[in-house]
């Protein structure tokens, strides 16, 4: 080698490490991102699923208090507590599908953010 082709070599290794090193920092710009943005979104899930269980334990309150204006007897109002205990265990079986099926997109979603992705 002469000494054009050495200086030519030299000057393409600073040129190959900072290719590399803008590629570190966009993968990491691009997995912060990703982590922002999956907080905000659970932020956002986590409002809407208190608001949701609100509404739902107002319906079943509301229910059970017109249940008892209309209770004329004992067994009116064990059988009003046995339907309102139903509705209660349905709603916390829902809840905990919900949770379950958030605890699986919150996973994949985690998962996603140490995929490799191609850089443009």
């Amino acid at each position: 080698m002469s000494t054009p082709e050495l200086s030519e070599a030299a000057a393409a290794v600073p040129v190959q490490a900072e290719t590399q090193m803008v590629k570190a920092n966009q993968r990491a710009a691009n997995f912060m991102f990703g982590a922002q943005r999956l907080m905000l979104e659970e932020l956002v899930f986590a409002g809407n699923e208190m608001l949701d269980r609100t509404r739902t334990e107002m319906h079943l309150f509301s229910e059970l208090a017109s249940k008892m204006a209309g209770a004329h007897s004992v067994r009116d109002i064990r059988s009003m507590y046995e339907e309102c205990g139903k509705h209660q265990v349905e709603f916390i079986r829902r809840d905990c599908d919900r949770l379950f099926k958030h605890g699986e997109r919150m996973i994949e979603a985690t998962a996603s953010l140490f995929k490799p992705h191609p850089l443009d």
